[in-house]
């Protein structure tokens, strides 16, 4: 594993575990599952891990792994205030002193505010007294790094990090986000001032792995450099100096293993200007198919009527991305008839969704347009004669 320090000097391994992709098992974490792949990561040198307030069930997993092992001086806990639920300076106190307990530890050594999309946040962090609870937080070692996560745009990244000295923050970044959001700006910008960058979605959910349009696929497996297409997009943040962590998702033991060994070789510089024609041509071939840039976060969900919206958008952009058959059979898989409907059409535009986008995808908009592709009128009509002949043997069953 190699590292790359943070403001103050300590070491931090290139590869961070993110937390917010635990596996599942019922209507829980899949705690055995999920200590194997963590531990995994931990022996291979992986010493940082972020988690956030939000992530169902992520924070006291990690604790409970991370106390059960004995490992807790000897790694980075990141986890993030969410700050869309202060109100005040106790509510402030109430949701870290939560958080503490369901890590089992005394302090947080990197403390994100999380999700700020814009410097009124911030502002109204600092009404509620955010700047002297900092100061006694880490007077008293409860917070070693106090930081920001983002998703708003470049201004506003500027805005936010010159406001503050900032320990360390944390942006959206991948080869195809490389100028949205706080973009290669706010990467270079962060750098300048000295403020180390944790990298957040670096493969976009998965789609710059296993959902890459097959034309994409196929330039990648002609490269001789013979790297994966994950391979691919993890070297390409760890090829710039400025990138400090590279979170990564991990939910099985292989995706861990290739991770750690990419992580161990690749470093700042080793892109040739072969390697970066390859990835401006897989962006062209990304953006010429991909119908809506959801990274499959889930920040919108819960949907108040139970629309999937995630779901859907990934059934949507596979219709472009492989074939429209393939998103089709998706849908009708996963959305059109579960036990629970969750289709586009239960949407009642209320706009809750958009307002937690960290994409600012117009997602009413984009839902329509989904339904329409994704279910044509004989997918429509077949959906519903199945709906009823279900629900019929159900009845007949009681």
């Amino acid at each position: 594993m190699q590292y790359r320090t943070d403001k103050h000097g300590d070491s931090l391994s290139v590869l961070g575990y993110g937390c917010m992709r635990f596996s599942r098992k019922g209507t829980g974490i899949d705690i055995e599952k999920t200590e194997q792949e963590l531990m995994a990561a931990y022996r291979a040198g992986v010493n940082y891990f972020d988690t956030a307030y939000i992530y169902p069930g992520s924070e006291a997993a990690l604790g409970e792994i991370v106390e059960r092992n004995g490992i807790r001086d000897r790694i980075r806990i990141a986890t993030k205030l969410p700050q869309y639920l202060i109100k005040n300076r106790a509510s402030i106190d109430k949701y870290f002193e939560e958080e503490l307990a369901r890590l089992r530890t005394d302090h947080v050594d990197y403390y994100l505010m999380h999700h700020l999309t814009d410097i009124q946040q911030w502002v109204r962090l600092k009404g509620a007294g955010i700047l002297d609870w900092i100061a006694a937080k880490k007077q008293s070692g409860a917070i070693r790094n106090i930081g920001f996560s983002y998703h708003g745009n470049t201004d506003n990244f500027l805005k936010i990090l010159a406001d503050y000295d900032w320990d360390f923050c944390q942006i959206q970044y991948n080869y195809v986000d490389e100028t949205s959001q706080a973009g290669v700006a706010g990467l270079k910008a962060a750098a300048a001032r000295g403020i180390p960058v944790v990298i957040m979605e670096p493969l976009r959910g998965g789609k710059l792995v296993g959902r890459l349009p097959e034309q994409a696929k196929k330039v990648i497996a002609g490269d001789p450099r013979g790297w994966s297409p994950a391979e691919w997009g993890l070297r390409w943040l760890w090829n710039q100096p400025e990138v400090t962590v590279v979170l990564s998702g991990m939910n099985s033991l292989e995706m861990v293993e290739e991770n750690v060994r990419t992580a161990s070789s690749a470093c700042a510089g080793e892109f040739t200007a072969e390697d970066n024609a390859l990835l401006d041509r897989v962006r062209q071939i990304i953006r010429e198919k991909e119908k809506v840039g959801c990274t499959g976060c889930r920040y919108c969900m819960p949907c108040p009527k139970g629309v999937d919206i995630p779901g859907i958008f990934a059934c949507y952009n596979t219709m472009y991305t492989e074939s429209k058959t393939s998103g089709r059979t998706q849908y009708m898989q996963t959305v059109a008839l579960t036990a629970q409907p969750a289709s586009a059409s239960q949407c009642i535009q209320c706009g809750k969704c958009e307002r937690h986008c960290p994409q600012a995808i117009p997602i009413r908009e984009k839902l329509k347009e989904a339904d329409k592709a994704l279910l044509p009128l004989p997918y429509r009509i077949g959906a519903a004669i199945f709906r009823k002949f279900m629900l019929r043997k159900n009845e007949d069953k009681q």
